[in-house]
């Protein structure tokens, strides 16, 4: 095979140094390329299709279309969509019809190329001129053409085990040729558990934070106080706006919704730590308050709204307190949805049931020609009646008469709230 990794290896980052040169040397992706796998199998038996790997930053997307590239004996041309443009894909393709044999096109960060850009590849990988692989941290079906996708098959890279990552780690420290084997350095095991968590499942993260690490030492050993140190601020996954912005905030609102606060707080710290906008998070809680706890229990709403007031006068960190209090309540609120979706519902009528006219008894009467039209005759004045209940008055449409909407569930005050409308509804149906 070409290496296609020798000329850079000798002067580049410990993490690019380290890149796997082999199929059996990526770790944490065994669903994709363990023993029988079909990618791994399609690799072996040079039997390729243009794809789409989709992952978290670190986890192996660049190494492994380097890897179809080496074992093909192709050529390998990449591009980035953050600096590439048309041009730079038509001089690829130019590039891939001069030359004999295959040609891997991967194209890093795919998702930032817009519909035109992405279209351009479709005859080229059509015709076999090149393989495509794209590499994406975003959700393929949102953010690639269906054209595209229709012509490759996706797959989807984990996150790397804390496990996977500590023998990376251990295998930098050990090699010899491109690793700092040379160094002779030991790792305490606490700081090899500390780098490992704080890589978050990401390698290359990993194998940086060692190299600078490796680089600051005193002695033979790396220490868990220096490693502490040099990554106690390490960010960890978030991306706002991105699918794990949106995957975190839902796991949210379940557990709020499921009635689990641990949860619910973990998810929550979650995304302050990741770097959220604690207002977006505050402006959900509202959400949560009227969709999930509703008229069940109302103080969660004002709770929330009283959170979000709170951290805009006080800011971080007293103000996060207050929006986490709101979140701990929620969870352990009595749950309704009976407002949420009879509001659906009634929306759903005045939507189609057309221009329904208001009921003469219900319409005012300013004027004496309003009056002579019948407008308010027969309207009873509920304050006037027994308990202020106007037995037996309709309020709908004639077409929508009997509609019920809301239905209180039995939980919170929700409970009594549905006793009552059944007291008011037996004296209408004694009514009629």
């Amino acid at each position: 095979m070409n290496d296609l990794f020798a000329a850079e290896r000798e002067f580049s980052p410990l993490a690019d140094r380290m890149r796997p040169r082999k199929l059996d040397q990526v770790f944490g992706q065994s669903h994709l390329l363990g023993p029988g796998k079909p990618l791994r199998q399609a690799i072996e038996a040079n039997k390729l299709h243009s794809m789409i790997f989709w992952g978290p930053p670190g986890t192996g997307k660049t190494t492994i279309a380097r890897l179809i590239a080496e074992y093909s004996d192709a050529r390998f041309i990449t591009l980035s969509a953050v600096l590439a443009g048309v041009k730079d894909i038509r001089e690829a393709i130019e590039q891939a019809r001069q030359f004999q044999g295959l040609t891997v096109l991967f194209i890093d960060e795919v998702h930032r190329f817009n519909k035109a850009q992405q279209d351009a590849f479709l005859p080229y990988v059509e015709d076999g001129t090149i393989l495509f692989v794209g590499a994406t941290t975003e959700n393929p079906s949102f953010e690639l053409n269906n054209a595209l996708l229709s012509r490759t098959r996706t797959y989807v890279l984990k996150p790397i085990s804390s496990a996977d990552i500590e023998s990376v780690i251990k295998r930098a420290l050990t090699d010899q040729e491109s690793g700092l084997g040379k160094l002779g350095l030991g790792i305490d095991p606490a700081a090899l558990e500390i780098l490992a968590q704080v890589a978050d499942g990401d390698a290359r993260r990993a194998l940086t934070y060692l190299e600078i690490v490796s680089d600051l030492v005193e002695g033979q050993e790396i220490g868990a106080e220096l490693v502490t140190e040099i990554a106690q601020q390490g960010p960890r996954r978030f991306d706002k706006g991105g699918d794990l912005f949106y995957e975190q905030i839902s796991a949210l609102h379940k557990s709020v919704r499921g009635s689990d606060p641990d949860a619910a707080l973990y998810w929550f710290c979650r995304m302050v730590d990741g770097g959220c906008d604690p207002v977006y998070i505050a402006r959900r809680m509202v959400r949560m308050a009227v969709e999930d706890i509703g008229i069940a229990d109302p103080r969660g709403l004002e709770l929330c709204l009283n959170g979000w007031q709170t951290y805009e006068r006080l800011g971080s960190p007293e103000g996060e307190l207050a929006l986490a209090q709101g979140i701990v309540y929620l969870a352990c609120a009595a749950k309704s949805n009976a407002v949420y979706k009879a509001y659906g519902q009634a929306m759903t009528d005045a939507r189609n049931s057309g221009s329904l006219e208001v009921p003469l008894h219900l319409r005012n009467a300013p004027t004496r020609f309003m009056e002579q039209q019948g407008y308010g005759d027969g309207y009873r004045y509920a304050h006037d009646e027994a308990d202020g209940f106007a037995a037996g008055e309709t309020y709908l449409p004639d077409a929508l008469t009997g509609r019920v909407y809301y239905q209180p569930v039995e939980r919170g005050l929700e409970i009594k709230i549905a006793e009552k409308l059944e007291r008011l509804r037996a004296r209408n149906r004694e009514a009629k």
